[in-house]
């Protein structure tokens, strides 16, 4: 029978792991959220988005940026797989992705922003017909429910993209042979009987984000990696007790 480590050992790892290596995360995670950040605000700045066609342009523009993010997603995953392996880190790991298999990177990443924006697609629709009727408080009121409900859809399709392909990005630098169609197809079989013990790792860091919002956000330097180490952790533990990949 398979022993798999509890939340709190694969934690108690992560934080061995992440000792004297804290500047090299903490820079790698700054590195990808000032780029992100800059490119999000430049579009925010150029496409007008309190009008429709501006609300259209500024999700597809969204959309490619989200899909070459899959680079650095790529880049991450390695960082932190060497980082559990016990092996050297640098900054410049981040950008791995872009040397291995960019094309397959990008392709995981557009297929599941995809299903993400399908997913937000009544949202965006209602949030449209919020800004044509701006004026009209009646229209709005009756678009408020369908719109918490839009919310809630797109939040928990979220969710189950992240159980069903959290290790996708792993698995491509463990299996480069294999096509992005594999890679997911992979990550899912690996989760059966598994989202349940991702899902409660993910919850167990609530009141950390907490921390981070009340710190004014100070606290998430220390806290994305944490959490970005213990899924690695976790695909680890995973991956040696599993005999099918």
């Amino acid at each position: 029978m398979n022993h798999f480590k509890s939340s709190a050992e694969l934690k108690a790892s992560a934080r061995e792991h992440l000792l004297g290596h804290y500047g090299t995360v903490i820079g790698a995670f700054l590195i990808v959220a000032a780029i992100t950040s800059a490119v999000t605000l430049a579009v925010s700045l150029i496409v007008d988005i309190n009008t429709i066609p501006g609300t259209v342009i500024y999700y597809a523009i969204m959309f490619l940026v989200s899909v070459l993010t899959g680079l650095f997603s790529s880049g991450s995953a390695y960082l932190y797989l060497k980082l559990i392996c016990g092996r050297p880190v640098s900054v410049g790991d981040l950008f791995y992705g872009f040397q291995l298999c960019p094309d397959k990177a990008i392709i995981i990443q557009a297929w599941i922003t995809l299903i993400t924006y399908l997913s937000s697609l009544p949202q965006i629709i209602l949030n449209c017909l919020i800004l044509a009727n701006i004026t009209n408080t009646d229209k709005i009121l009756r678009y408020m429910l369908p719109y918490a409900l839009s919310m809630i859809l797109s939040g928990v399709v979220s969710v189950m993209l992240s159980l069903f392909y959290a290790q996708t990005y792993f698995l491509l630098h463990d299996f480069p042979q294999y096509t992005a169609k594999e890679l997911l197809q992979k990550s899912r079989r690996l989760m059966v009987h598994h989202k349940g013990r991702l899902f409660y790792l993910y919850v167990s860091f609530l009141p950390l984000m907490l921390l981070g919002l009340l710190s004014c956000g100070l606290a998430m330097l220390w806290i994305i990696p944490y959490m970005a180490a213990t899924e690695a952790e976790f695909f680890l533990d995973l991956i040696q007790h599993n005999t099918n990949c």
